[in-house]
């Protein structure tokens, strides 16, 4: 199959619709597709003179690049035609290209036609065309009218197939890379899809769907220019200022009001972005108390941006610094949308963790062994047989299934008359000792509990979320190793049927002071 790609985009290789079109090309696997860049072509512009049709029949009189590109176009079993839109038509390179097809037409008058035309001098009846185009609007839907007008004539209605995409100059962008990476998957999918027939209309919906809401877009386009506008005429501003805008316009408000700020170190400039419930706005002088400030290197934060290196490890690195409410950069991705919002995908969200399904068993047989052996032995078996039930509902964690068969281990041993007092002291130390060895795995236990508040998964990946937790998980383990000690002692007197109780209210001040360290210790690390 001979596969023909009229690049017509004056940025050649560069243009962003061509981006498109590579990863259509991808998904298609035409890996020996010809690409023919129209701008460097030497393709002069049709001179009406007719001759191709009266006196050179089927040849153009001009001698420039145009006959080796209509030779190409004759055999193609595919062209594409690949553009970014100018004015609401092709560039002129282009469309000197299209006019100079004339002499593939003869001069005869088609019969039977709508509106009149001409019959073609080769039969082409086979040939599929597919118009891949960006263009720099929010959405490409009423863009498009003069272009399909002109395709409708000359291919036909029903021969051809497009793929216009609004927001086209977002693929320039660095910074939103997540987001135009993940249109450009769509693009390849369209493309695996068209080679067995035509591209699902599921896929075209995805494909017309604007990467970014109108408003948001918008406020980007306006920044990306670097000037402002005023009464005296347009402005130019500093370039931190103008990414600092575009930062801006990608917020998206969820009821609260703050202040952030921002002060680049190298270049020494200060801005603050005013998050209002309504959206952003970027002031430069007159500031208003921070919510939270950011200090970094302008460098820094732009490489951030553009995910040349991770936000989490530059700050654990500390290459930069947060003062104020922390809180804010623990919801960024959410306020700041440098990834477009997330689209239904059809399947089943990921189950959560939940620690009670690892608690709940030691906490029984601590509680009722300690109140009477034998009942504690059966109910610590019962409960143990239904936490594997509870992972049908909330995903499993390594440590919960340790904790399974050790629990029913040590309820069996109560029931056959194993001293009681050993039982409960040597279950805390057990469950120590799992801690202990939890705080040094590649993920502390507590970060399976805890992710969720953190991005799931992604979480693993940011080192001082796992720093956190691992000092947490040794902490609640040298709790529990201390545990087994009192409680040994404590067993020993009295307040042996209560022992379940007073372990339990000193484990729940160790969660309340773990709720307190999650949000305080990375806001410290995060101020220097």
């Amino acid at each position: 199959m001979k596969v023909l790609v009229l690049n017509g985009s004056p940025k050649s290789g560069h243009s962003n619709t061509m981006r498109l079109t590579r990863a259509f090309l991808k998904g298609t696997k035409w890996t020996d597709a010809e690409i023919v860049d129209v701008t460097n072509a030497n393709v002069k512009g049709c001179l009406g003179c007719f001759a191709c049709w009266n006196k050179t029949p089927g040849k153009c009189i001009i001698n420039d690049g145009m006959d080796e590109i209509l030779a190409k176009i004759i055999t193609a079993d595919v062209i594409i035609w690949s553009f970014p839109l100018y004015y609401f038509s092709v560039p002129g390179g282009l469309k000197n290209l299209i006019d100079r097809q004339l002499p593939l037409n003869l001069p005869f008058m088609a019969e039977g036609t709508e509106s009149g035309g001409h019959s073609l001098r080769y039969d082409l009846t086979c040939q599929k065309h597919l118009v891949i185009s960006t263009c720099g609007f929010w959405a490409s839907k009423g863009n498009y009218d003069s272009i399909i007008s002109m395709f409708d004539h000359f291919c036909g209605k029903s021969n051809y197939t497009t793929i216009f995409c609004g927001q086209g100059e977002l693929f320039r962008v660095p910074e939103l890379k997540s987001s135009t990476d993940a249109y450009l998957e769509i693009v390849r999918r369209a493309g695996a899809e068209y080679v067995y027939g035509k591209i699902r209309s599921e896929t075209q919906a995805e494909l017309a769907e604007p990467l970014y809401p109108q408003d948001m877009f918008e406020k980007m386009a306006d920044a990306s220019w670097g000037i402002i506008k005023s009464k005296d005429g347009n402005v130019l501003i500093d370039e931190s200022l103008s990414f600092t805008e575009q930062m801006a316009a990608l917020y998206r408000p969820d009821g609260m009001e703050r202040v952030l700020e921002f002060h680049y170190t190298d270049i020494n400039k200060t801005y603050q972005i005013l998050l209002t419930k309504q959206g952003s706005k970027v002031i430069t002088g007159s500031f208003r108390p921070y919510t939270t400030r950011i200090e970094t290197p302008y460098s820094v934060w732009r490489s951030i941006s553009r995910n040349e290196i991770s936000g989490q490890d530059a700050l654990f690195q500390r290459r930069y610094k947060v003062l104020g409410d922390f809180s804010l950069m623990l919801k960024w991705e959410e306020l700041f949308c440098t990834s477009a919002p997330p689209k239904p995908s059809g399947t089943a969200p990921l189950r959560k963790t939940n620690m009670l399904v690892l608690l709940v068993p030691w906490i029984v047989i601590w509680t009722a062994i300690a109140i009477d052996s034998t009942i504690g032995g059966v109910v610590g078996i019962v409960v143990a047989t239904i936490v594997p039930l509870l992972w049908i509902v909330f995903r499993p964690v390594v440590f919960e299934q340790i904790s399974v068969p050790i629990v029913v281990g040590l309820s069996l041993g109560v029931l056959f008359g194993a001293d009681t007092r050993l039982i409960i002291t040597g279950s805390y130390f057990i469950f120590g000792l799992i801690w202990t060895i939890g705080a040094f795995t590649q993920i502390p236990l507590t970060a399976h509990y805890s992710a969720a508040k953190y991005g799931e998964e992604r979480a693993f990946a940011n080192p001082l979320f796992i720093t956190t937790n691992r000092i947490l998980t040794a902490t609640w383990g040298a709790l529990y190793l201390a545990t087994s000690i009192w409680t040994y002692i404590l067993m020993g007197t009295s307040f042996s049927p209560y022992i379940g109780l007073i372990n339990s209210i000193l484990l729940a001040l160790m969660g309340i002071f773990t709720a307190w360290f999650q949000k305080w210790y990375p806001a410290r690390w995060a101020r220097g």
